[in-house]
């Protein structure tokens, strides 16, 4: 059975990309439909009941790298978006009774019962990582310089582009310069240490360079995943985290309304099979219900290994391309867990309520703790003191739990994408489960006993529930050979694959991870630049 009815782009996959993606298109006047295999639009950003009366976000789970520009445009505010600034942006307690407590008004003072040193370096440090930050926002919502063979318009293109580059780069001096090829090549261990001496603020900043990065805080080119998480914004404020109300789906809520208004489809419970092509280019898309839907143009959300090497027909792709996206590296090293409360925790550093506990709490006191916690993984499948990062959106969202009760978000690492020795998750599902609770119940006892429901997303669930190969929550590792130029591969970094009509739109392109809905922005782009140029 096919679909007869004249659509100009078919877009895999309604994550926030996709919508952001479909958007733009159908603003720009393009017929565009979009396909989703689970039953609810938004990808990884949802929310969903996981207990009776208890709501979260399932697998994404903060705001701050949602681009500005692409919520004004879409006006997603409109659209019944509104999101909230944490009250105090991260807690961080140790087991020897100290803590530190970060937020507008709050680093300096917290800091300095650690380190008066570190409390006199922290606001030029910040400010260093911020000037850096401001550049490479720039470069969110364009493409990267594209190789490509041969001399030609594409080529000359190209090269205006790189000039581009070249000149935003020269607004940072020589030493900035010098310190943003540390930021993509070091580890951000080697710089943390160079700079400071307490151990929770090293372990503040080496945080960020290991989420979704299954990889010690040691290891080489760690430094730009931490940069990465540099990038956010809430409400007109840099580097801020925050907290979408009713949770992450009330932004791809908020972006599947925007899309409808302007004439997209969306169908939802209805995956692709494969990606139709004929004659070197894509047609359109067989469903899972055995239904092809064509169209001129096919944009992808999903991750780019799956989507080569389980949609594509191989004998339509390049030899050397298909081996080479074969290695293409996942495996963020995420264990996801949701959890309804019966009353708040209360930590031995800083007992009962207040403000700390509407922060992103994060259990791991010290860059050696995480780089254990790696190291442990590797030989174990999962480490036995691992990282937990504790969010309880219900001290700032009264909608998503009865009243005097609350939900918690746990976001755990290490643990290894694939168990060793053939074992798997759905074996230690529970038992791994059971260790981050307990993880969390050493420093705020009667955490788990508090606990009065739970939802457990192992790597093989993630994998499942969301297409997140390995768990990936960034569809492809934020490594030196898997970013600017090289995402997902060189050659292929302006959003369009190697057959014609097949594009990038997800976050396995620049500028990568996180719900930026950058990537459809700037795919979106590409697909507007190349109908302009054959339709006029």
């Amino acid at each position: 059975m096919s679909d007869s009815s004249d659509i100009d782009v078919l877009i895999i996959g309604a994550g926030h990309n996709g919508l952001t993606c479909a958007a733009y298109l159908a603003i720009s006047g393009l017929r565009v439909k979009v396909v989703e295999r689970r039953q609810v639009v938004g990808g990884a950003a949802v929310t969903e009941e996981f207990h009776p009366g208890f709501r979260n976000s399932v697998a994404a789970y903060t705001v701050s790298l949602l681009n500005p520009k692409i919520a004004a445009d879409l006006r997603l505010e409109q659209h019944g978006l509104r999101i909230v600034e944490r009250k105090a942006q991260n807690f961080l307690p140790a087991p020897d009774g100290s803590h530190l407590l970060t937020g507008e008004g709050r680093t300096q003072q917290s800091l300095a019962k650690l380190s008066p040193r570190d409390a006199g370096r922290i606001e030029t440090f910040n400010r260093e990582l911020e000037v850096i930050a401001d550049v490479l926002r720039q470069f969110v919502l364009r493409a990267p310089p594209n190789v490509v063979q041969g001399f030609g318009l594409g080529s000359i293109s190209e090269a205006i582009n790189a000039l581009g580059t070249a000149k935003i780069l020269n607004h940072l001096s020589l030493e900035q310069q010098r310190t943003l090829l540390d930021l993509f090549t070091c580890s951000a261990g080697e710089m943390l240490d160079d700079v400071f001496e307490s151990e929770l603020i090293k372990a503040l900043f080496g945080f960020d360079a290991i989420v979704g990065n299954y990889a010690s805080p040691y290891a080489a080119g760690s430094a730009y995943v931490m940069l990465h998480h540099a990038f956010g914004e809430v409400n007109g404020k840099k580097g801020v985290w925050g907290h979408a109300i009713g949770g992450m789906g009330a932004i791809t809520q908020a972006m599947a309304a925007a899309a409808r208004s302007h004439g997209v489809q969306i169908e939802t419970g209805n995956g692709v099979r494969e990606v139709l092509v004929e004659r070197d280019r894509v047609a359109g898309v067989i469903l899972d219900n055995g239904k092809s839907v064509r169209a001129k143009y096919v944009a992808s959300n999903v991750n780019p290994k799956l989507l080569y090497t389980r949609l594509m027909p191989a004998d339509a792709l390049p030899k050397p391309f298909l081996e080479r996206i074969g290695n293409w590296r996942n495996g963020s090293g995420t264990f996801r867990m949701n959890v309804a409360l019966d009353v708040l925790p209360s930590f031995t550093v800083l007992p009962g309520g207040g403000d700390h506990l509407t922060a992103g709490i994060i259990i791991a006191p010290s860059l050696g703790y995480m780089d254990h916690a790696w190291s442990d993984a590797k030989q174990h499948g999962w480490s036995r003191e691992p990282v937990v990062e504790l969010l309880i959106p219900s001290t700032l969202d009264d909608t998503l739990s009865p009243p005097g009760q609350h939900v918690a978000s746990l976001f755990c690492q290490h643990v290894a994408p694939v168990l060793p020795g053939g074992a798997s998750w759905d074996d230690h599902r529970d038992e791994v489960a059971d260790l981050m609770i307990a993880t969390v119940d050493n420093y705020a006892p009667g955490f788990r006993n508090s606990v009065i429901g739970r939802q457990i997303l192992t790597p093989l669930d993630l994998e499942r529930d969301f297409g997140l190969l390995g768990g990936d929550i960034f569809h492809g590792a934020l490594s030196l050979n898997q970013l600017f130029s090289a995402r997902p591969m060189l050659g292929h970094a302006d959003y369009r694959g190697p057959l014609k009509g097949l594009y990038h739109c997800g976050s396995g392109a620049h500028p990568g991870g996180g719900v930026t809905g950058a990537p459809g922005h700037n795919a979106a782009k590409a697909i507007l630049r190349d109908h302009r140029a054959l339709f006029g």
